[in-house]
């Protein structure tokens, strides 16, 4: 089965209902939930989510939706092996870097995001929008 890291802006994508993303967002979600995708989320991502959640929609929803989150997707850890292999890995986007460690941590397959261009070659790990994921 393949597996999924989930990067920040797609859970955003769906728990804000974003258009033209929300639709793709759905049904990478349908996959997970049909367990035919591994679907993943690293802790850092789950505090960014409140964080963004917290602003737009308030603390209540922002905790429903992310126990809803959480119901579906597994959780990695991010420990200091991953912070320090982001720090040093001289990429431009810190955040990105550190979901890419995460990735090669975990030996994920792919990571599914809308920020594709800020991602760099990461091995045998494919970056692809979730359009590109569905297909």
């Amino acid at each position: 089965m393949i597996k999924a890291l989930i990067d920040t802006n797609v859970i955003i994508d769906i728990a804000l209902k974003r258009q033209p993303f929300y639709q793709d967002a759905v049904n990478i979600f349908k996959k997970i939930s049909e367990q035919k995708v591994q679907g993943y989320i690293s802790a850092t991502i789950v505090t960014d989510v409140f964080y963004l959640l917290r602003k737009d929609e308030g603390k209540d929803k922002a905790l429903a939706f992310l126990q809803e989150l959480i119901g579906i997707v597994d959780i990695v850890g991010v420990d200091k092996n991953i912070v320090l292999n982001a720090l040093y890995s001289g990429w431009d986007d810190f955040e990105d870097a550190v979901q890419a460690q995460s990735a090669i941590a975990n030996d994920f397959d792919v990571i599914i995001t809308r920020n594709t261009k800020d991602y760099q070659p990461i091995g045998k790990i494919k970056v692809c929008l979730p359009a590109d994921f569905l297909r």
